[in-house]
């Protein structure tokens, strides 16, 4: 996630300044002259503000593109008028150079932007899962193309530089900027005077900094980023929005030093949404309807947060649009030291519950602003090229000696594209400023067994700050291959005043050569979790670490801190894919990291953690996302674990497994999130105190050195003497529970192809080991068993009679759907699917539809086919599959029906329960044609893993314990269980045996006179 947007922010500070910038002083040319790059492609236009050059934008564009590391393109100065939307492809980067920002301007009333929302510029994706014609083409495109697909989760490098933006009068529906990036994407150093269109920025990813809006309807709209985690915004301000500055959903947004003005809203949070908000240091002034407005606020996923705000006029800061509560603020002028909404727990152990925190302070006058909190970068004139101090750069030769001796004698290092090779250590001075501008297609490279890397040892540095200092590296990747065991590739020593900033820790996926192809690291002699970690910050290091991203299998951790007091603030980081854990704290105090992003995927990271702190104090974690693919197959206990620590404060915490898919359907086209069933189990574990945190998703939780023992819960009254026993274990993980007739449970354990049932009178059976990857269990009239199985392009379903001894297996092929007045129907008891990638805002009304509303619509829809028992007596409707990887059984499938934990089943008209997980909520619906749920009705806002309902028709939901509910919703108690509860469905001779399938143990709970 890079953003090289560096700290140049106040780059610009030193261009043409010897102090820092104030808020008015915006506009000011980074890149006075262009840094020397023979490879970088220069575009050659008019550029007076009258010609259209959007052609030869595009074409520099074009050829930027070709590279299959990616390249840079120079804007020189001038004004540059565009007439459609250009096309940036992955990992190419616009820089704007010049004694003067170039500025690209639309005209006034250019013909397609009129109307619904369209970009003067898109940053486009690339097929990453081979999925063929672009299924789901960008829809602010100017002109509609159906072969442009939007940026994704695999648009990496992408970035646009010291360019502004101008939109002329009679535009309304004009946006400067698409930028649905992930890692290594930024945009820095903007002013978008936006004037009568619609936003600077329509649909944002990664990261921003030294941006300024001006005008427009509003300055950013976005929605939830392409990879689903989060956006950060850095060193920028808004002014004289005519809406809000900013109008978003589920962007997960962390604000560090912005300022919002004269608009009347700061940040607007859509109707029927949550989001996860963070802002530090945030300063609002003369807003006249609320700094924030929060909606969705009895959801989980909602969890907002400040630390520091301060206000002038700003007579309500939070005004919550469901139930219309305000906060107010204290005074004309008012400093807010924290403001926090949404689920908090007291304690570990214990289940979160709403509440609001709010500590502010009157004050006589605000204080001035301080400046860009992110160092700043030297004018381009003093950066020394090493191509002319004797540096190849060619990825052959060895540049070891070169690139050390110009690191020596001069403070500013610029490496233009290209691979270094070295075989020791880069050793920076205190003051080394060491700068790339593309993280792929720059890199300094460690050769495969080099001598002085081998073998066991103290890990040894590709690249070593100084001890204290304020060096700064920033734009550059760094590789250690895979065959150097002794190999960390940036070892940070440095003071707090220094900076790491858009660095690629290489390895793994997606590391290319300087011959153009990529590393195969499925090469036997590559070692995963064979070096030590991607970055690693000790001996008293610190200093701001700004969207980084450390993927590299090799390494035993993407980011490391050890031994230091010395204040650490990370934005944006991104650590992923390694065998252990990503983040590792191990005797660190006084560190900050807003926005880290953690990912585990299947064969890299299938053992993974997301975070480990030891013998440490005074941390803040805040929008943080502890995530794993959806492909994952392994249960895993925790995404965090804690040993010996003090002050750990987390805000904002997800716990999440759910990624998204294009395609087109009935309800059009768009992306929609599956869900996996393997996201960590719990958020927290205090090894020390052998405490947990079930709750996945939260606003607040303190841990300090001596946390309080929770207290027992009480059970619901009637259940005061019922006891969850355990009744097998041993599992390695289960589901898709269902019940016969005779009460008896049958469930199956996928990993090992197995069918078992239990029952009081015979207890643990067998029923086959010859099913074929068994995922989810229905029961026919006749007592057979329907079993959906994950194998095939579009899943199989097959039957048996589970009490016949290797009970012959019947294939079901799907036929048309037709009626079956007496039959049941199967359909899956959770639901992540609400398709919020599809771009919901409305042309004509601007309006975005809900996730509650989105959910009603696509449960509503009729399959086309269905499976039917041989005896007649139960319908699975073919829920669509989406499809990953190879078409053979290593490739992934995903479906409603697939990814749920388990059925619930009824007759046509009847009503069945069922959870929407993303939206976190229980809902009852009608049972129609063609496994359609239609008339929902909303009964609970805790949805969950599964819900069952006892013959009294009370709730009972799986969300890190049981919760129970009456019949209409109203909370009725608790249960806690020794392990995650993750399917519920009541059994046994009586059907008053609650069942409780957790990943690797059956429980159960008789509810008799309950």
């Amino acid at each position: 996630m890079t953003r090289k947007t560096w700290i140049f922010a106040a780059l610009f500070a030193v261009l043409t300044f010897a102090t820092c910038p104030t808020w008015a002083e915006t506009g000011v040319s980074v890149f006075q002259t262009a840094p020397d790059d023979p490879l970088a492609i220069t575009v050659k236009a008019v550029g007076d503000g009258k010609a259209d050059d959007t052609a030869a934008i595009q074409a520099a564009i074009d050829t930027a593109a070709k590279s299959a590391a990616g390249s840079i393109v120079w804007l020189p100065a001038g004004r540059y008028r565009v007439t459609r939307t250009l096309l940036v492809p992955p990992a190419v980067r616009l820089f704007g150079v010049g004694a003067k920002r170039p500025t690209l301007v639309l005209a006034d009333r250019t013909p397609g932007f009129a109307k619904g929302v369209e970009t003067m510029v898109t940053f486009t994706g690339a097929d990453q899962y081979a999925s063929g014609p672009v299924p789901v083409p960008v829809p602010s495109s100017m002109p509609g193309n159906p072969d442009v697909r939007d940026a994704n989760s695999g648009t990496f490098y992408s970035a646009l530089s010291n360019i502004d933006f101008d939109i002329g009068k009679g535009n309304p529906g004009a946006a400067a900027v698409r930028f649905r990036v992930a890692q290594h994407g930024y945009l820095s150093h903007i002013d978008f005077h936006i004037g009568s269109g619609f936003a600077g920025i329509y649909q944002a990813g990664n990261v921003a900094e030294d941006l300024h809006f001006y005008g427009g309807r509003y300055g950013i709209v976005s929605e939830k980023t392409s990879p689903a985690w989060q956006f950060t915004l850095i060193d920028s301000s808004f002014e004289g929005q005519r809406e809000a500055a900013i109008r978003e959903h589920e962007l997960d947004l962390t604000l560090v030093n912005v300022r919002i003005s004269d608009t009347p809203t700061g940040v607007d949070i859509d109707r029927g949404y949550s989001d996860s908000l963070w802002g530090k240091d945030v300063r609002f002034e003369r807003i006249s309807r609320a700094a924030v407005v929060i909606s969705n606020e009895n959801s989980p996923f909602t969890q907002i947060g400040f630390e520091n705000a301060l206000a002038k006029d700003v007579p309500v800061f939070a005004r919550f649009r469901d139930s219309g509560k305000t906060v107010k603020g204290p005074g004309a002028n008012y400093r807010v030291s924290a403001f926090n909404y949404g689920l908090k727990i007291n304690n570990l152990g214990e289940i979160g519950q709403f509440a609001t925190n709010f500590q502010a302070e009157s004050l006589a006058q605000l204080p001035q602003w301080t400046g860009p909190v992110l160092p700043t970068l030297p004018a381009v004139n003093q950066w020394v090229n090493v191509r002319t101090q004797g540096v190849v750069g060619d990825g052959v030769a060895d540049d070891t000696a070169a690139l050390q001796k110009t690191i020596d004698t001069h403070r500013v290092v610029y490496l233009p594209i290209g691979h270094y090779l070295v075989s020791d250590t880069l050793r920076l001075r205190p003051d080394t400023v060491l700068i790339a501008l593309h993280p792929s297609a720059t890199q300094i490279t460690l050769a495969e067994n080099t001598a002085a890397y081998q073998g066991v040892g103290n890990a040894k540095a590709l690249v070593e700050s100084a001890k204290g200092g304020n060096a700064i590296i920033t734009g550059i990747g760094l590789f250690t291959g895979g065959v150097n065991p002794r190999a960390t590739a940036l070892l940070w020593k440095a003071g707090e005043g220094s900076l790491v900033e858009d660095v690629r820790i290489h390895g793994g996926h997606g590391t290319v050569l300087p011959n153009g192809k990529r590393v195969d690291f499925s090469d036997p002699k590559f070692r995963m979790d064979g070096q030590h970690p991607g970055i690693w910050v000790t001996d008293g290091g610190g200093g701001t670490f700004v969207a980084n991203w450390t993927p590299n299998t090799m390494s035993d951790a993407g980011f490391y801190v050890s031994n230091t007091a010395t204040p650490g603030h990370v934005y944006e980081l991104s650590a992923e894919h390694h065998n252990r854990h990503e983040i590792v704290l191990d005797g660190v105090e006084n560190w900050e990291f807003l926005a880290p992003q953690t990912e585990q995927e299947v064969i890299d990271g299938l053992e993974s953690m997301s975070l480990e702190v030891r013998n440490s104090k005074n941390i803040l974690f805040a929008n943080y996302h502890a995530y794993r693919v959806t492909r994952s197959l392994k249960p895993a206990p925790t995404a965090v674990k804690l040993f010996n620590v003090d002050n750990i404060r987390f805000r904002n915490m997800s716990t999440n497994a759910e990624s998204g898919y294009a395609t087109c359907d009935d309800n059009g086209c768009g992306t929609y999130l599956r869900a996996s069933k393997f996201p960590f189990e719990n958020a927290i574990t205090d090894m020390t105190h052998k405490l947990e945190v079930r709750e996945r998703q939260f606003a607040m939780l303190d841990i300090s050195a001596t946390p309080l023992q929770p207290s027992p819960t009480p059970l619901p009254t009637g259940l005061t003497d019922a006891k969850i026993e355990k009744v097998a274990d041993g599992f390695y993980s289960i589901a898709g529970g269902a019940i016969d007739d005779k009460g008896n449970l049958y469930f199956v354990d996928h990993h090992f192809h197995r069918i078992y049932r239990w029952s009081h009178a015979r207890a643990l059976e067998v029923v086959s080991d010859a099913a074929l990857d068994p995922v989810n269990l229905a029961v026919d009239a006749s007592g057979h068993l329907m079993v959906l199985s994950s194998d095939g392009p579009d899943a199989s379903v097959y039957s048996l009679d589970p009490w016949t001894p290797t009970a012959e297996i019947t294939r079901l092929l799907p036929t048309p759907v037709a009626p079956h007045p007496e039959a049941i129907t199967a359909l899956p008891g959770n639901i992540w699917n609400n398709g919020e990638f599809r771009d919901q805002l409305n042309p004509e009304t601007y309006a975005f539809a809900t996730l509650a509303e989105m959910f009603a619509r696509d449960v509503a829809i009729t399959k086309t086919q269905e499976y039917v028992s041989p005896d007649g007596s139960l319908v699975l409707p073919a829920f669509r599959v989406y499809k990953q990887g190879p078409t053979n059984f290593q490739g992934w499938r995903f479906s409603d029906t697939l990814d749920t934990y388990g059925f619930v089943t009824g007759k046509l008209g009847d009503r069945v329960t069922i959870s929407n997980s993303s939206e976190g909520r229980i809902y009852s619906g009608k049972v129609g044609a063609g496994g359609s749920l239609t008339h929902l009705k909303p009964l609970t806002d805790r949805g969950g893993e599964s819900v069952a309902v006892d013959a009294k028709g009370r709730l009972f939901v799986a969300n890190g314990q049981i919760f129970v509910y009456d019949a209409d919703g109203k909370p009725l108690g608790r249960i806690d269980t020794p392990e995650r509860p993750l399917q519920l469905i009541f059994g046994g001779a009586d059907y008053q045996t609650l069942f409780i399938l957790t990943h690797h143990s059956l429980y159960s709970l008789n509810v008799k006179g309950f």
